[in-house]
């Protein structure tokens, strides 16, 4: 037999690659959505069949590779564009991660979470946790974030008073209902406006008609503060919130120079009555929201609590009173001593030298030290079940900073596996959702977080594509506005650390209560209230960016969250500025119609709540993705630029066919926004696409 030369190798290698057609790697396609992943939360010891998109008749093969193993995939399904390829893998108990690899002609590449890659990439692996799944409910879920003194005032009897109580170093005051809209003051943690459970039962039908699907509350529990991120008493609901049935005691008086005289709040807020009363009638309310198809979710604080706790007890208000053991701070021999880090047990160093742990220092938040009291650890662990359980049947957690809590990374993943099986055993459909700075994925293993707040993988990286803005408003980087590059990587790499199951009900917001409202970042005014003045957050604010980010938010995997407000134009610096009453009778009702039209679009399309995502043919200031399934496939096109832009699109990674028609389904102007369609012909995978300037718009494939 006569052997080739090496030239008739290279001859015939060239007429291969000539002949066969080029890889279309924009068609190559896989996630851990439904239409690749069969079922998309196996159980342990189940069979799951993932499937991988190639285009039609142009690739050989397409493996899927484990670290140990190798899994031909075989051709499943073939339609005009597209061929299917599928394997069936039986599960264990542990972890499955895997890549694919491709292989056309003498080609070969490989497709990880990030993309396709000539590497091999373990970080970018896709992953399979048997067993893990975060609620149907939560997965694209329209959830809208309250801080309740700041919403509505419902019902007038329940207001905290003028002189109330006196913490950190000032006493209560109660705004007046004729000053409502008067910007909060800069130390405000004593500054009352009203707003209640009640006002937000008012206000069901505002949010239902907006398309809400699950309220999301700051703190509820007993607190002495606005915010009440100090928590006092875990086991009932602040009767300020919901309801005082019996008032008695002094008013405290402008000469109180201490934090003992607290008999008219303790009083008010520690009677069994009141309490009680104010259980029963978060128990009715959740009812009724669940009576409307909505959901509720708590803001959990435990990494601290507050020092008016009855553990702790600094302002002595449970000193002496019936049913309560000496606190922390008043005895060394309360059974609550082991509760918290004292530093220094000197006899003459204590108490006075307030010798306890705060969080970040802060002597009203006393750090909880888990690690030294396994009743304490149990009691929170109670308290988690407890209010996802009859009769109060909250729909889940937020988690307030929840990295923080205990004093090592070890102890933290200890608590919060036990706390997912706190939570999951008292209601399996309770989402647990945790404030999350940085990479969370040691966290989203599948047996601690369901999801976090997406800082990471959504509010910073679109602020500053859209903006140049820190989310504070603390800083202006006008570089930084429109890199694509910065924007996609910084996506690319952070989406990359969520399974599938966990970014899809991810918390994407614009604002919320710790950082500077969306709306105002547009200004470009970096500072805050006590520099710039409340005035400055409203001066030179641009809706045309607004609109573009709602559009993002509301097309974007994971649930988008409104903070109160931001729907009619809430302005405001960082906190407390950012935290302004809701303008009722006052509000941008052009910007709430945009908002209400956009998320019934997003409701109104499952590839919105459940589809995959895919970046497609973007530059500086122009982002173009993909949100698809089989049946749904959408292109949203954001031109952050000043100048109107004209372009060529590929839209073949979207799961579109090579020829076809897409319609508009809503475009942002310079003014406003239109619902008016327009067609766009597909035309050999490739759309042309005229944008205004600073525009959006949404395209559906028909």
């Amino acid at each position: 037999m006569k052997h080739k030369s090496v030239y008739e190798i290279n001859k015939m290698q060239q007429y291969i690659m000539q002949t066969r057609p080029v890889l279309e790697k924009e068609a190559l396609f896989s996630d851990g959505t439904k239409d690749y992943r069969i079922p998309t939360e196996p159980k342990e010891n189940e069979t799951v069949t993932i499937r991988f998109r190639t285009a039609r008749d142009n690739v050989d093969r397409v493996v899927l590779c484990t670290e140990e193993n190798r899994y031909e995939m075989k051709l499943a399904e073939c339609d005009g564009t597209f061929d299917y390829y599928a394997v069936e893998i039986s599960l264990g108990t542990e972890a499955f991660s895997y890549y694919f690899e491709i292989i056309s002609g003498m080609l070969c590449c490989r497709f990880d979470r990030y993309g396709v890659t000539t590497e091999i990439r373990e970080a970018y692996f896709f992953r399979i946790v048997p067993g893990f799944s975060t609620p149907d409910w939560a997965k694209g879920a329209v959830i809208y974030q309250i801080m309740v003194d700041r919403f509505y005032n419902g019902d007038e009897t329940n207001d905290v008073l003028n002189g109330e109580y006196f913490y950190v170093h000032t006493l209560s005051t109660k705004v007046p209902k004729e000053q409502w809209e008067k910007c909060p003051e800069n130390f405000s943690v004593g500054e009352f406006y009203g707003g209640d459970l009640e006002g937000v039962r008012q206000k069901l039908n505002y949010l239902s008609n907006l398309g809400v699907e699950v309220i999301y509350f700051n703190p509820l529990f007993v607190s002495p503060s606005n915010h009440k991120y100090d928590t006092q008493d875990y086991d009932h609901i602040d009767p300020h919130f919901a309801k005082i049935l019996e008032d008695e005691g002094e008013l405290l008086t402008e000469g109180v120079q201490d934090n003992r005289r607290a008999t008219r709040y303790c009083s008010r807020v520690t009677s069994r009555k009141n309490l009680e009363a104010s259980n029963a009638f978060f128990a009715e309310f959740v009812k009724e929201v669940h009576s409307r198809g909505m959901k509720v979710i708590l803001d959990g604080a435990f990494n601290h609590c507050g020092s008016f706790n009855c553990w702790l007890d600094r302002e002595k208000i449970y000193e002496g009173k019936e049913g309560f053991a000496k606190g922390a701070y008043i005895s060394k021999d309360s059974p609550y001593r082991s509760y918290f880090g004292f530093r220094d047990d000197d006899d003459n160093a204590w108490p006075d030298n307030k010798n306890y742990e705060g969080w970040w220092g802060h002597e009203t938040l006393p750090k909880l030290n888990f690690e030294g009291s396994q009743i304490l650890y149990n009691d929170i662990l109670r308290i988690a079940g407890k209010w996802v359980s009859e009769p109060y049947c909250a729909d889940g957690w937020r988690l307030d900073v929840a990295e923080d809590l205990g004093h090592s990374k070890e102890f933290n993943h200890r608590f919060w596996r036990d706390f997912r099986d706190a939570v999951k055993e008292a209601n399996p459909e309770a989402v647990i959702l945790a404030e999350h700075y940085g990479d969370p994925k040691n966290w989203l293993e599948g047996d601690q977080w369901d999801t976090i707040m997406n800082y990471v993988a959504f509010m910073e990286p679109l602020t500053w594509f859209l903006t140049g803005m820190e989310k504070h408003s603390d800083e202006y980087v006008p570089e930084r506005i429109g890199k694509i590059q910065d924007f996609e990587g910084a996506m690319r790499h952070y989406m990359t650390s969520f399974m599938t199951s966990s970014l899809l009900c991810s918390m994407n917001q614009l604002s919320n209560h710790d950082h500077s409202r969306f709306l105002t970042r547009t200004n470009h005014k970096a500072g805050r209230v006590e520099y710039l003045g409340a005035a400055a957050a409203e001066e030179g604010v641009d809706y045309r960016v607004m609109r573009e980010a709602v559009l993002i938010q509301m097309t974007w995997p994971g649930a988008p969250t409104v903070y109160y407000g931001d729907e009619v134009g809430l302005c405001g610096f960082t906190d407390p500025d950012n935290r302004r009453t809701y303008p009722w009778g006052h509000e941008n009702r052009e910007l709430l119609d945009f908002y209400r039209d956009l998320i019934w679009i997003h409701k109104g399309n499952e590839a919105f709540c459940t589809g995959s995502f895919r970046f497609l043919d973007s530059s500086d200031q122009f982002l173009c993705y993909a949100r698809f399934n089989r049946k749904q496939q959408f292109i949203i096109i954001v031109n952050n630029d000043d100048a109107e832009k004209t372009t060529q699109l590929r839209v073949v990674g979207a799961g579109v066919p090579e020829e076809g028609m897409m319609r508009r389904v809503i475009v942002t102007t310079e003014n406003g926004y239109s619902l008016m369609p327009q067609y766009y012909p597909i035309k050999k995978g490739n759309i042309f696409v005229s944008m205004q300037k600073k525009s959006a718009v949404i395209l559906e494939r028909i």
